[in-house]
C-alpha cells in the first residue's frame, strides 16, 4: 500500500512510554546505528507495541532511505545497503512507524511516487512540526549522532 498522510490531529500518544528518532542525515552508519538503537529500546519493553511506541520522522537527507530509486534527487549517486531497509521492515513488526516530510520532497523537487510502498510510511506535512507536534503530546526525543 502507498504511504498515507496524516495531519498532526492524528497524531497520538497510545502508550505509557512513546519515543520520535530524529532523522535529517543521510549517512548510513548513522542510520544502522539508528536502527540498533531502537531494536535496543524496544527490547526492554518486551517488543512490546502496547509498551511503546516508536517513531522515526524523516527530512531533509534523512528520506533517502525511504526511496526506491535515487535518481534524480541530490543523492543520485549514493547507494544504499538494501539491509537496511530490510532492518527497519523487520522493526516495524513492533509499531515502528517514519513520517516522512512533505516539504522535503517538494523543495528538493522529488516525486512523491519515489517512495517505497509501504503501510508504515506516512508523509507528513512538515518534518520539523512533526517533531514538535509528538513532543508537545508527550513523545520523548532522539537523535544519533
Amino acid at each position: 500500500a502507498a504511504p498515507g498522510t496524516l495531519k498532526f490531529s492524528d497524531l497520538k500518544k497510545d502508550t505509557d512510554v512513546a519515543c520520535l528518532y530524529h532523522c535529517d542525515f543521510g549517512d548510513a552508519r548513522r542510520f544502522g546505528q539508528m536502527l540498533t538503537n531502537i531494536n535496543n529500546h524496544l527490547s526492554v519493553y518486551e517488543f512490546d507495541p502496547f509498551k511503546v511506541k516508536i517513531v522515526i520522522v524523516a527530512h531533509g537527507a534523512g528520506i533517502k532511505f525511504f526511496l526506491d530509486d535515487l535518481s534524480d534527487t541530490p543523492w543520485a549517486k549514493d547507494s544504499i545497503d538494501p539491509e537496511l531497509y530490510k532492518r527497519l521492515t523487520g522493526l516495524t513488526k513492533f509499531g515502528v512507524e517514519a513520517y516522512l516530510c512533505e516539504i522535503t520532497y517538494k523543495r528538493q523537487k522529488i516525486d512523491m511516487a519515489k517512495t517505497k510502498q509501504d503501510p508504515f510510511l506516512k508523509f507528513v506535512p512538515s518534518g520539523v512540526a512533526t517533531v514538535a507536534e509528538l513532543q508537545s503530546k508527550g513523545f520523548g526525543y532522539l537523535k544519533v549522532g
